[in-house]
């Protein structure tokens, strides 16, 4: 069981704080339960909307070694009719915030990008705004500041069609988990992973490669992109980049910044989405020059299904478990995942082999 840390926290450069979660160099991966409220989504035995079963489901997770449980109320799959209003998917979030916050011992994470639902999450007690639009829409990371919270910023497509990064995203991809129909690219679920503040003990670690030196909905689909992207890496370190200077802009202090680098969300018309997804994760120290924690969630995502002929998410557990160990290899701080106790083993193993491997 986690535990809950006193005290101010070690915010070294490479370090941040997600709620009394500190993540970043030097401390062990952690781990962030991902719990679905979502019944529009493909994935069944992700969604938990009724009180018992989410609390149960969510403490499971604790036990489990999770650092912290990310709550989404939305999924953002376009091929999919399961838009729902701002207001529908704030009463969801408001509801299980409020539940979970009074009895889970580890900070929560509101997955959503719109304000009303990041307004309601924050004040039922969630500590993280995690946003895949990337804090495009500035009422969130006015939100964000006003509650002294931190946030999770991904690398996101410019849906709609101008600006950097004006890729087009992963059809299906979501951070609730949403998936594809068969022949169809997407993106599911995200996982991640965490070390308290003095919580597990240091291990040495740290990530391998140099030291880092109301508007439209800003995640509904809308024009496709003007020109496909080639460079994986380089567009997502441009899209992080833009994120984070909207972050710094609104007041959003540094050491409670985390980036993801969007797994799923992308296809390019000269790359395929999965070889998009390997690019990134092979090259992910790279991300690095960015001198936040990274977030990578793999868990269960189309990606894998692509390379191994796996159709169907709940089949993808052992391709989920590769690809975390390949991206704590290359120096992700915090995994998000369905599956917390065996991703939580893969972790444990990844970081023996890379401590072998620096010294």
């Amino acid at each position: 069981m986690p535990r809950r840390s006193g005290g101010r926290p070690d915010l070294s450069p490479g370090r941040a704080a997600l709620g009394d979660v500190t993540v970043g160099d030097d401390l062990r991966v952690a781990v962030a339960g991902v719990v679905n409220l979502s019944p529009e989504s493909f994935h069944p035995d992700s969604v938990h909307t009724r009180g018992e079963d989410l609390l149960s489901v969510a403490l499971g997770m604790v036990e489990a070694g999770a650092a912290l449980i990310d709550v989404g109320a939305r999924s953002t799959a376009p091929y999919l009719d399961t838009a729902i209003s701002e207001a529908e998917e704030r009463d969801r979030l408001a509801r299980a915030v409020e539940l979970l916050a009074r009895k889970i011992p580890v900070p929560i994470s509101a997955d959503t990008a719109r304000p009303e639902p990041a307004r309601a999450a924050l004040e039922a007690g969630a500590r993280v705004i995690n946003d895949v639009s990337g804090l495009r829409d500035p009422a969130v990371a006015a939100l964000v500041v006003k509650h002294s919270a931190s946030v999770i910023v991904m690398a996101s497509p410019d849906l709609r069609g101008s600006g950097e990064g004006a890729v087009r995203p992963v059809p299906g991809a979501s951070h609730t988990d949403a998936t594809a129909p068969a022949g169809v690219g997407s993106g599911g679920p995200s996982s991640t992973t965490l070390d308290r503040r003095r919580g597990p003990p240091t291990d040495g670690l740290r990530p391998l490669g140099p030291p880092p030196s109301h508007p439209q909905d800003p995640i509904a689909p809308a024009k496709p992109a003007r020109e496909p992207r080639h460079d994986p890496v380089a567009t997502v370190t441009t899209l992080l980049a833009a994120a984070l200077e909207r972050a710094r802009a609104a007041g959003i202090p540094e050491e409670r910044i985390v980036v993801d680098p969007g797994i799923g969300f992308f296809r390019d018309e000269g790359i395929p989405w999965h070889a998009w997804d390997c690019a990134v994760l092979a090259e992910l120290a790279a991300l690095r020059r960015l001198g936040r924690p990274i977030c990578v969630g793999v868990s269960r995502k189309s990606f894998l299904g692509a390379l191994t002929g796996r159709t169907r998410p709940d089949e993808r557990l052992a391709g989920s478990l590769a690809a975390t160990v390949v991206a704590v290899w290359n120096g992700t701080s915090l995994i998000r995942t369905h599956d917390v106790a065996e991703t939580l083993d893969a972790i444990r193993v990844a970081e023996r082999f890379r401590r072998a491997a620096v010294r």
